[in-house]
C-alpha cells in the first residue's frame, strides 16, 4: 500500500490523495498548495471557513488546475432552503460555479426526506456532484447504503475509536459502494499527549495516528486540520511513511484503549 499513489473514491469514479485537508484551523494558503502539489486534492470546506483555503483554491484555479481539485462545502442547516442559500454563498466566496461534494453533516439519523429532495434538486442544477454525509452513528451507515442515494460517508474513526471496524467498514467495502472519509484521526489531539499516554509510553506523532487510519484497506481519506505550515508538514509525512507496521498498528491500539477507559 502505497500512501502516495491516489485512489478511487468509492464509486464516485474521483482519483483522491489520501489525506484530505479542511479550512477550520488555520494553516496559510502557501500550506494547502504544498499539500495539492503532494497529491492531496480533497479540500473540505467545513464549519469555519479560513481564509488559507480560499486563497489556496483560488490560486490553484487560476492555474487552470480546477479539475484536479476535490471541492466539499459542508452544510449543517437543518432547513432546506438555508442549506442552498449558505451553499450559493460559499461558491461565492471560493469564486467558484459548482462545488464536487455537498456534505450534510452531523446527521446521527436519517436526514429528513426534504432535506434530501432539495439535495438532489441541487445536484440536478449542477451545484455539485456527488453527495456525503457524517456522522458519529456508526450504525447509520449501513442503512444508508441500499436506502439512500450518498456516494460518500465521513466517519470517525481513531486508535481510540475503533467501533467502524466492526459495526460499519465491513458493510462498505466492494465494487459500487460509498467511498469512506476518515475524521478526528487525532481524537481531537488527545493522542498526541505525553501525559495521557500508558505508563512507559511515548506520545505518537500526528503523522502516526493519519497512518493508523490510513493503514486500515477500508479508508480512502483519512482529514487532517493543520493550524500552521508545520503542522502541514507533519501530516505530510505520513504519505512518504505509509501504513504501520503491526508492531505499530498493536501500539497503537494499546494507547487507544488506555485513552478511550
Amino acid at each position: 500500500m502505497d500512501f502516495n499513489e491516489p485512489r478511487m473514491l468509492g464509486r464516485t469514479g474521483l482519483k483522491v490523495g489520501r489525506l484530505g485537508v479542511a479550512s477550520s484551523y488555520g494553516a496559510p494558503a502557501v500550506s494547502f498548495e504544498e499539500a495539492f502539489d503532494k497529491g492531496c486534492n480533497y479540500f473540505y470546506w467545513g464549519s469555519l471557513r479560513k481564509s488559507g483555503m480560499s486563497d489556496a483554491i483560488r490560486n490553484i484555479c487560476r492555474k487552470g488546475k480546477r479539475d484536479n481539485l476535490v471541492i466539499v462545502i459542508q452544510s449543517y442547516s437543518r432547513s432546506g432552503f438555508l442549506m442552498e442559500t449558505f451553499y450559493h454563498r460559499a461558491l461565492k466566496r471560493l469564486a467558484l460555479d459548482h462545488g464536487d461534494v455537498l456534505l450534510l453533516g452531523w446527521y446521527n439519523n436519517k436526514p429528513s426526506r426534504r432535506i434530501l429532495e432539495r439535495a438532489l434538486a441541487m445536484k440536478a442544477k449542477g451545484m455539485f456532484r456527488f453527495l456525503a454525509i457524517s456522522s458519529h452513528n456508526r450504525r447509520l451507515f449501513p442503512k444508508l447504503v441500499s436506502e439512500e442515494p450518498f456516494d460518500i460517508f465521513h466517519i470517525r474513526y481513531n486508535a481510540a475509536h475503533r467501533g467502524a471496524e466492526t459495526a460499519t467498514f465491513p458493510y462498505l467495502q466492494g465494487e459500487g459502494t460509498s467511498g469512506i472519509v476518515t475524521y478526528t484521526a487525532t481524537r481531537w489531539g488527545n493522542l498526541l499527549e505525553q501525559k495521557k499516554m500508558p505508563p512507559g509510553e511515548y506520545a505518537p506523532s500526528a503523522s502516526d495516528c493519519y497512518r493508523f487510519a490510513l493503514s486500515h484497506p477500508a479508508v480512502d481519506i483519512c482529514m487532517t486540520g493543520p493550524k500552521n505550515h508545520e503542522q502541514m508538514r507533519e501530516a505530510l509525512r505520513t504519505l512518504d511513511l505509509g501504513p504501520l507496521s503491526e508492531e505499530e498498528l498493536i501500539r497503537m491500539r494499546k494507547i487507544g484503549d488506555y485513552i478511550r477507559k
